[in-house]
């Protein structure tokens, strides 16, 4: 989260309060109901049915009211002292949805899952509720994960098996990790070729270290699309998933995304940091279906580029959310 954000006041209707709350890790296969009573012992297996039917209960953030709600390893189910509002979504931006995965175009300044902090307002309860209006058994799982004010291709699975297959080979199935970032100064070399090593500090804050037995190796590739005499744009590819990575080695270079107080002093003109996922290829390695799913980069972008067209890089031809299936 960036200090310098500006962050909209928003209701509190409905949210979790993480100050009255109780949280419990799932560690195997089970259901809500089965779950509950191993957990809270004290309470009648009525009394705890009354608690799910009175919407006070949330698995990863999202409010449950379903007994029989399958849970899975490293669900978080959460118990709140108030009821929970399950919100209808008619304008959530899905950029592309199946069977099997559904992908949105998150907003900068919406973390992807509930943290400590909070435990409501993410792009996995927005999901959450968009599926479960439709089918009450319906339920989502987290595949992958954008930082808070980063914006842009977002994907969760549908299904436990196809969770596990994705989170389980996502850096040989993942083709492409597109992201169009924002740096100043604007005399960044047209293009560059970065390698790490990255460690995290004692208040999470990552940092390259020169002693690779330190850290973990990140690679970086980045092209300048355009530039103006304050920031450049730059199409940006990563090889690696490190935490922060665009930013830290960015900054590294001395180049810092905008908007962003956490590795650098950069301005903030668009009052949100400077960086967008515009396109994520991959492919499901339980039915080979292959996975090109982009969106378009965000009009504050292009207007504080001077309004310049801002080309997708030249590839094969497809559609937003576009998928294709090997023959």
């Amino acid at each position: 989260m960036n200090k310098n954000d500006v962050k909209k006041h928003r209701s509190q209707k409905g949210l979790i309060d993480p100050k009255q709350t109780k949280t419990y890790l799932v560690y195997h296969e089970t259901n809500l109901l089965t779950f509950l009573k191993e957990k809270i012992p004290n309470q009648s297996q009525h009394n705890i049915c009354r608690i799910i039917a009175n919407h006070q209960v949330a698995v990863g953030g999202a409010p449950v009211s379903l007994f029989t709600y399958p849970l899975y390893p490293e669900d978080e189910v959460t118990i709140s002292y108030r009821p929970i509002a399950k919100h209808e979504r008619h304008n959530l931006p899905i950029l592309y949805e199946d069977d099997d995965i559904i992908a949105i175009n998150k907003p900068s300044g919406l973390l992807s899952t509930a943290s400590d902090r909070e435990k409501g307002r993410t792009a996995y309860r927005l999901v959450s509720d968009y599926v479960t209006q439709k089918d009450r058994n319906a339920r989502i799982f987290v595949v992958h994960r954008l930082d808070e004010d980063t914006s842009g291709v977002l994907v969760f699975a549908k299904k436990w098996e196809v969770r596990e297959a994705l989170q389980n080979h996502w850096q040989e199935i993942v083709k492409k990790r597109g992201y169009y970032a924002i740096v100043e100064p604007a005399d960044i070399p047209e293009r560059g070729h970065l390698v790490d090593y990255l460690a995290q500090d004692k208040t999470l804050s990552v940092y390259v270290t020169h002693h690779p037995s330190e850290g973990k190796k990140a690679i970086t590739n980045y092209r300048k699309i355009t530039s103006n005499r304050h920031y450049a744009l730059l199409d940006v590819t990563i090889e690696t998933g490190r935490k922060n990575q665009i930013r830290v080695q960015l900054g590294h270079a001395g180049y810092y995304v905008i908007g962003d107080d956490r590795y650098g002093e950069p301005s903030n003109p668009l009052k949100r940091l400077g960086l967008h996922a515009y396109e994520l290829d991959f492919t499901n390695p339980l039915n080979q279906k292959e996975y090109k799913i982009n969106c378009p980069i965000p009009a504050s972008f292009k207007k504080l580029m001077a309004g310049e067209p801002i080309p997708l890089p030249k590839k094969e031809k497809m559609n937003h959310g576009q998928s294709k299936k090997k023959r």
